[in-house]
């Protein structure tokens, strides 16, 4: 099993609390690098919802 299937199983049933701290998660590194990297910060919580 990989790690991307034992995070799924983990957070079944906790969606949006996964959701939000995704989003909190992002606004830090957007904020720590001055929206540098917010592309790349996009793209990882696009995929971290839509695997």
């Amino acid at each position: 099993m990989s790690v991307m299937d034992k995070l799924k199983q983990m957070l079944k049933g906790h969606e949006e609390q996964a959701g939000k701290g995704v989003d909190r998660a992002g606004d830090f590194v957007d904020e720590k690098t001055q929206g540098k990297y917010s592309g790349h910060v996009d793209t990882a919580q696009d995929r971290v919802f839509n695997s």
